[in-house]
């Protein structure tokens, strides 16, 4: 099942939250060090429908991915997708599909949004793909965005216009 997730919720996605930071450091940006704190986080769930978080459950939550609304009046028009994961033992099930279309669909009725733009390194090849499906299109790859222990990957930024889907 696929959802909005709520304030009684928080705890749960903070601990998916820190495992996909642990388990998966050259797909995030953040990494536990220096997430954002999760007071800062769980007062965000206030600001919906600009900001959401979206998880998957099978008794428990197994996913989750966030959207935002740009905060700048300019670039309001967007929402970033971030925090797309899967637990791995849950993967290959469609969840991720499932994960990114209830973004899209939230996406589509806030009123003046008509993009969606996110990152994914290139330690995430299925993500990508996934995204790619889904309509996304790569506008631009930072080289050398991230390094973790003696490893580097790039950051390839997507955008899917939301005009173009019927």
């Amino acid at each position: 099942m696929i959802r909005a997730l709520v304030e009684a919720d928080f705890h749960a996605w903070l601990a998916l939250r820190r495992r996909s930071l642990l388990e998966e450091p050259l797909s995030f940006g953040a990494s536990p060090a220096d997430d954002v704190p999760a007071e800062a986080l769980r007062a965000s769930l206030e600001r919906a429908p600009d900001w959401m978080l979206f998880g998957a459950f099978e008794e428990a939550l197994i996913g989750a991915a966030g959207l935002l609304r740009d905060r700048h009046l300019k670039g309001a028009h967007k929402m970033h997708l971030w925090g797309m994961y899967v637990a791995p033992e849950h993967r290959g099930r469609g969840l991720g599909g499932a994960l990114l279309e209830a973004c899209i669909r939230h996406a589509r009725v806030v009123d003046g949004v008509t993009a969606i733009h996110l990152g994914v390194t290139s330690a995430a090849a299925a993500a990508r793909r996934l995204y790619e499906r889904a309509g996304f299109r790569v506008w631009g790859t930072q080289p050398d965005a991230l390094r973790w222990e003696g490893h580097a990957v790039d950051e390839h930024h997507m955008a899917l216009d939301l005009r173009t889907l019927s």
